[in-house]
This record gives structure tokens, C-alpha cells and sequence, in this order.
């Protein structure tokens, strides 16, 4: 078939290439690098700092890091069903009732944990916060 057009490219696809070029644009600072990596020769790979005291905390710091995030996206994206009325009375009370638990979960997990929902807020330097303001 070579007189089909060519696809546009997929919004997933235009935010993967634009993170690309964030991360090719955007050099590591001595600010951004632990001071043991400075003393590092060139050429020379960094190693991560893992302590095994805080390894389980950091995972899941990670895991619940991903988890708000996609509690964040599922809430929005049911507010739009709610506002374009794609949901009966009664999925509305039960998608309401489901993401006040998960929310509450996620509090109880981040208390666990010593976490805080802010500490889940990555900060990724030029690029912003990771995750949206809650609402």
C-alpha cells in the first residue's frame, strides 16, 4: 500500500518525543548530582546511593508515586464522563464512592510509610512537578 498517507503521529507519540527532547536539552547540574558522584573520573558510570535502611520507604515512595498519579487521572477523566453525562445516578455514586476510598487508602498507606501525599509530588527540575495540584 504505498499510496496511503502516512499516519499523523499519536498524542502519546508527540509527548514521548517531546519528553526526549526535554531530557537531550537538559543537562545534569552539580546541584542535581550527589556530592559522592562529583569525585566520579569522566568516563566513569555514577552509581546510584541506595541504603538498605530506606530501600523499602524509597519503593514505596515510587509505587504510590505511580498510584496517586493514576488516581489523579481516573478522577478527572470521571469528572468528564459526569459533566457529558455518560453515567447513570447510581455509576456516579459508586465512581465517587470508589475514588474516596482509594484516596483515603492512599493516605493510610502514606502514613505507613511516613509519606506525605507531597512527598509523592516528584519534583522533575525545569519540567514542573510530576503530578497536577489536587483538586
Amino acid at each position: 500500500m504505498t499510496g496511503d498517507a502516512p499516519q499523523p503521529p499519536s498524542r502519546f507519540d508527540e509527548v514521548a518525543e517531546a519528553a526526549a527532547r526535554a531530557f537531550r536539552l537538559l543537562p545534569a547540574t552539580s546541584r542535581n548530582v550527589p556530592s559522592s558522584d562529583l569525585d566520579t573520573p569522566p568516563g566513569r558510570p555514577r552509581r546510584i546511593s541506595t541504603d538498605p535502611e530506606t530501600v523499602e520507604r524509597d519503593l514505596m515512595k515510587l509505587v504510590l508515586t505511580i498510584v496517586e498519579l493514576l488516581r489523579q487521572l481516573m478522577e478527572r477523566q470521571a469528572i468528564h464522563r459526569v459533566e457529558a453525562g455518560d453515567l447513570s445516578e447510581e455509576q456516579e455514586e459508586t465512581l465517587g464512592a470508589t475514588l474516596m476510598a482509594l484516596h483515603e487508602r492512599m493516605g493510610e498507606l502514606c502514613a505507613r510509610y511516613g509519606l506525605t501525599m507531597q512527598d509523592l509530588n516528584l519534583d522533575l527540575g525545569p519540567l514542573g512537578s510530576l503530578l497536577p495540584p489536587a483538586s
